[in-house]
């Protein structure tokens, strides 16, 4: 066996954590998702200035609240990489 991989266990002990777990790995997948498009957008140049900046401080802060939370759950960033098994691992 090659050692144990990250997935999500829903412990009925920690049953909250376990559920923030899941939340943050989903806003967290959401947010790259959203990076990557405004990077997209960026190249295209089919943004402005202004929106340019607007995203990318909604990005920053976003990333902030996600830290903010892990940590009041006890979770560290890396922990959010839930493994998807044959698929890879989602973020």
């Amino acid at each position: 066996m090659h050692g144990t991989t990250p997935r999500w266990n829903a412990d009925p002990d920690d049953v909250r954590r376990s559920v923030a777990k899941l939340v943050l790995t989903l806003v967290e997948f959401i947010r790259q998702v959203l990076e990557r498009q405004a990077i997209r957008r960026m190249d295209d140049e089919t943004l402005t200035a202004e929106e340019t900046e607007s995203i990318g401080l909604a990005l920053m802060r976003l990333e902030e609240t996600l830290r903010d939370l892990c940590a009041q759950f006890g979770l560290e960033p890396e922990d959010l990489n839930i493994d998807l098994g044959p698929i890879g691992k989602l973020v």
